[in-house]
């Protein structure tokens, strides 16, 4: 009977830690990472600001967003502090701890395509959440299209 209803619990989302029978172990956080801004692009410069975001309910003492870019890079790039390249046409960047249910401090950076183009997409998403689990990933991957117009494309 009790094995009934500790599955009964287990399958209804409960968790049980510790107790009889060694049903214990540490639980992994979880978090909801997101990333809202902006891209704009003119003669071959791509500004971009994003704010990462932890939409919780568990805190996030740091995580690593992916910048992925449809054109190569240029080969020379000054970079913000915690950002690295990581591929032709890939940049790293820490975001720094997130608290539950809020924003961290925002992310700017320029860079340099290696040709000007009229247009590039831009993808970002979550590398590393810091150890935490994130079941909704439709808010951390992400794809925005900036034309080269100088315009702002949020995301």
């Amino acid at each position: 009977m009790w094995m009934l209803s500790a599955v009964g619990l287990l399958g209804s989302g409960a968790v049980l830690v510790g107790g009889v029978g060694g049903l214990g172990g540490a639980v992994a956080p979880e978090a909801d990472l997101a990333y809202h801004g902006s891209a704009s692009m003119a003669a071959g410069r791509v500004d971009v600001r994003l704010t990462p975001r932890n939409h919780g309910p568990d805190p996030v003492d740091d995580a690593t967003v992916r910048l992925r870019w449809s054109a190569a890079l240029g080969d020379a790039q000054v970079l913000p502090v915690g950002c690295a390249r990581s591929g032709e046409r890939v940049v790293v960047c820490r975001t720094g701890a997130l608290p539950a249910d809020g924003p961290g401090e925002e992310i700017r950076m320029t860079v340099r395509l290696r040709e000007v183009a009229s247009e590039v997409t831009l993808g970002l998403d979550t590398v590393w959440g810091g150890g935490s689990v994130d079941r909704n990933h439709a808010n951390d991957r992400q794809q925005v299209l900036v034309l080269d117009t100088g315009d702002a494309y949020a995301f």
